[in-house]
């Protein structure tokens, strides 16, 4: 298909339109607030003799090319999108690997969750992409399938979505618990059996208590600190009882800013802010938390958007995130295919969980993950990921559209077809 063909009416009726206005509307707001929260990384350019509109930029290129991606990914058959995802899951464990070996893994801010390749990226990011598609293949393939060979093909779902967790788990908990309940789900809408799931559930439950208990008495309690490729275990504990102690009790003295708590109390002045000027915050550009909150561009984005553009602008924005998995469940009703409606259902709840679980960490609800907000945070291989994303729901969605256009076509042929009764 010539480039030319690809804007043709007849091309343009079957793409997601509701998708690629939700996009829009993502890289738009991505630009508005970048420009205001990304105030650190412009003094750091300046710092370096550059523009101070240098990271802005590069920001805008990823968010244009995201958009490029978006559009030519959609072209792209689901069969040949299901292929690559298991040479890209191959990949991915391949990197998750590789971040343990010396000279290939980065540490930034206390994990090591990034791989220098000649380039520096989350490996993570590549495994939740390429396992959801993975796992909506396989758990669709045990439809209409004897015993024996459901059992086989769930056995390999379960074993890979294992590995994979469990590899992303050591560095980075909250991405492999939010990917774990995306597969969970799908495993639910593949019409697992209720009692395998409630085992599983069960198990999980049983091996996260059992793990934070052991680290809290054996390592938290008595003052040790942990040493070895499990040792971020001690700092998902520290903010698991944080969580709960703000929760549990009132606190009598403010323990001020220190190095442990700065992003969630410059989080909450900034939210304190946008509350005085409710219901629009204080106005684009007009943020004075963003100079000091750390990662007001990353994880802590939508703590600015909320000083910034108050409750309406906030209130948009999970309006967008909602809208994603509405249109999700919306259009994969419409699939006949099975490992279709999977795929659209797993990368639709995974964009809006991690989306909501930033977003409940920026307003101090949940403790700290580290998890981006799709579309929104500066990165630029979270951009191309997130985008790969959409392209591949609206591939899924354009290609359903097609045949149920043929389908149409065909029936309404055969009624013309048909001889009169006399």
């Amino acid at each position: 298909m010539s480039i030319k063909q690809l804007f043709q009416k007849e091309q343009r009726q079957h793409y997601d339109k509701v998708f690629w206005v939700i996009m829009i509307f993502l890289v738009l707001a991505s630009m508005l607030a970048m420009y205001s929260a990304g105030s650190q990384l412009a003094h750091k350019a300046i710092a370096h003799g550059i523009s101070h509109l240098s990271p802005f930029y590069s920001h805008i290129v990823f968010l244009l090319a995201g958009l490029a991606i978006a559009f030519f990914v959609q072209q792209v058959p689901s069969k040949y999108i299901r292929i690559c995802s298991y040479l890209l899951l191959g990949f991915s464990i391949v990197c998750l690997i590789l971040i343990f070996v010396p000279g290939f893994g980065v540490e930034i801010n206390g994990a090591k969750r990034w791989l220098r390749l000649g380039f520096t990226f989350q490996p993570s990011e590549l495994a939740k992409l390429s396992l959801i598609v993975v796992e909506a293949d396989l758990l669709s393939r045990m439809d209409g399938k004897a015993p024996e060979q459901r059992r086989k093909l769930f056995l390999w779902a379960l074993g890979l979505a294992g590995l994979v967790c469990l590899l992303i788990m050591i560095n980075n908990l909250s991405t492999a618990l939010m990917l774990a309940g995306v597969i969970f789900i799908l495993m639910f809408l593949a019409r697992v059996d209720w009692k395998v799931l409630v085992g599983m559930i069960g198990i999980a439950a049983i091996v996260l208590m059992g793990s934070y208990l052991f680290v809290e008495k054996v390592y938290v309690k008595p003052g040790k600190h942990m040493t070895g490729v499990f040792r971020r275990a001690e700092t998902w504990v520290h903010r698991v009882d944080e969580m709960i102690d703000d929760w549990g009790k009132e606190k009598v003295e403010d323990e001020g800013i220190n190095d442990y708590n700065r992003q969630e109390k410059y989080a909450k002045l900034a939210i304190a802010r946008a509350y005085k000027r409710m219901p629009l915050g204080v106005g684009p550009g007009n943020s004075l938390e963003r100079d000091y909150l750390p990662l007001a561009y990353a994880d802590y984005i939508f703590a600015i958007i909320v000083e910034e553009w108050g409750i309406v602008g906030a209130a948009f924005l999970i309006f967008l995130y909602l809208v994603i998995l509405f249109r999700a469940c919306s259009s994969s009703n419409r699939f006949e295919d099975n490992a279709a409606m999977l795929m659209v259902m797993g990368l639709g709840l995974m964009l809006t969980l991690q989306a909501f679980i930033s977003m409940a960490v920026a307003v101090g609800i949940g403790p700290v993950t580290g998890q981006a907000l799709p579309m929104m945070s500066r990165g630029g291989s979270g951009i191309i990921l997130c985008s790969i994303c959409f392209g591949i729901m609206m591939a899924v969605s354009r290609e359903q559209s097609i045949l149920k256009a043929q389908s149409d076509k065909a029936i309404k042929e055969s009624r013309e077809e048909e001889p009169e009764l006399i």
